[in-house]
């Protein structure tokens, strides 16, 4: 484990030191052992501050599998919700003004699967700062429809879905083990100089439709390298748990629940069995497991700190790691 984890940890290093993202954590967990080492600068303006393995992220699109995917399924596995059933058994009022709207046939199922024309994202924090105003925005706008795309959109309509089901916004909804939705400014990476918001963020939400909606379903959530890995061995201790399997289960070549499957060219790497799952997140993280072998990694970055306007390989970077894991 500890060759391997060194050679996972490189292209990390390498990055940092070529100057190409600020820093970052890799994490591993394996048969019951975890390794964690940070690198680099959790933050380099205004001022710098090192990376710690006990650093706080931004954990961006992971909030759509470690937190509403699983509330969703839980929903379903309690007789709530049905996954083929349509949105409107929770939120009746979507698209209310057009009863054939197709927006309005859109499943559970579908939506966790990225299998909707829903479009990839919309700068719903364009359209005001009001989040009751831009939640009814969401539900009633005609949406543009094309080819089913991964869509922010699908996991936006989930998180509204759970609010009205629990009467209460996503941010009062516990976020689970170690997780929060906010973090210490002085312990967490610092994301983006923020061209609205007119700052530098940390420990709090960079995603600009999550920031104005104030708590959505895609986007929000917190956590350290160390609360993944605990998720992640909650779900490998327990695999054939009815919502586990939902998430291994595919829906398409490339999507499981929620979850992007293992595939040719997949942020994984290609040298990781095909039962792994996984997920990124734009803040430049990253959590994947492999049940086949009892492993998960994270890999958490700062990649678009100070600005998202770079190019930080940071596609590569999850590659190189995830084959390094498996001897490449």
């Amino acid at each position: 484990m500890t060759e391997r984890f060194d050679q996972a940890f490189a292209p990390l290093a390498a990055a940092v030191a070529a100057g190409r993202i600020p820093g970052g954590v890799l994490a591993l967990s394996e048969g019951g052992r975890r390794r964690l080492r940070a690198t680099g600068r959790a933050q380099v303006v205004p001022a710098a501050r090192p990376m710690t393995e006990e650093t706080w992220f931004d954990l961006a699109s992971l909030t759509k599998v470690v937190f509403t995917t699983p509330r969703i399924l839980a929903l379903a596995g309690a007789g709530v919700i049905d996954l083929d059933a349509p949105l409107t058994t929770l939120l009746p009022d979507l698209r209310q003004y057009d009863p054939a709207a197709w927006e309005r046939q859109v499943t559970y199922r579908q939506c966790l699967g990225h299998q909707t024309p829903f479009p990839a994202v919309e700068p719903i924090y364009t359209y005001g700062r009001d989040a009751d105003l831009l939640r009814a925005f969401v539900l009633q706008r005609e949406w543009r429809r094309g080819p089913p795309v991964y869509s922010d959109i699908n996991f936006i309509l989930l998180g509204l879905a759970l609010e009205r089901h629990h009467h209460c916004p996503i941010r009062a909804m516990d976020p689970g083990p170690g997780l929060a939705w906010a973090a210490p400014p002085e312990a967490s990476a610092a994301t983006e100089d923020c061209t609205w918001r007119h700052r530098v963020l940390s420990g709090e939400v960079h995603d600009d439709n999550c920031a104005a909606l104030q708590g959505a379903g895609h986007a929000g959530l917190f956590g350290t390298a160390e609360s993944l890995l605990a998720f992640a061995e909650g779900l490998l201790a327990a695999p054939d748990a009815p919502a586990t399997r939902l998430m291994r289960q595919r829906l398409s070549p490339d999507r499981t629940h929620g979850w992007q499957a293992a595939h040719p060219g997949w942020p994984g790497g290609d040298l990781c069995p095909p039962g792994t799952i996984g997920h990124t997140g734009f803040t430049g993280t990253g959590l994947w497991i492999d049940f086949e072998c009892g492993r998960a990694w994270a890999l958490l970055t700062n990649r678009i700190h100070p600005t998202r306007h770079v190019d930080s390989g940071i596609a590569g970077l999850r590659r190189a790691t995830g084959d390094a894991l498996y001897g490449g």
